[in-house]
């Protein structure tokens, strides 16, 4: 079973970093990796999720849709947290020690919320 664990973040910002199913969805895949994972990878998988398909059924226009959002807008929001380590250069995305104890919530979450839905 999976205890909540402490989070160096103040609530506003874990509340925020979790607001969103695409940020939730990388903290979710980095939790689970042992290595970096390219923004390539991640957006192919985000997309395979949002479109119910597998990723090797990804469209280019269905990935770049993904991709954009994530290099605009979420990776840099998850990294100025703390949650995450993204490399704008090389485009890798990288765990920290916050990432774990925020996938764990989410986990808590899925598993005791009532309602099922399609978003992570």
């Amino acid at each position: 079973m999976l205890e909540p664990q402490e989070i160096h973040l103040s609530p506003s910002d874990a509340f925020e970093a979790l607001s969103n199913s695409r940020r939730r969805q990388v903290i979710l895949m980095l939790s689970r990796s042992q290595e970096p994972i390219p923004t390539r990878d991640l957006a192919r998988e985000i997309a395979a999720t949002e479109n119910q398909i597998d990723p090797s059924q990804v469209t280019g226009k269905q990935r770049s849709r993904v991709y954009i959002g994530l290099i605009q807008s979420h990776l840099g929001l998850l990294d100025d947290l703390g949650v995450i380590e993204f490399d704008d250069r090389t485009k890798l995305v990288t765990k920290t020690d916050t990432t774990q104890p925020l996938a764990n919530y989410i986990k808590i979450l899925r598993r005791n919320c009532n309602v099922a839905r399609g978003d992570a």
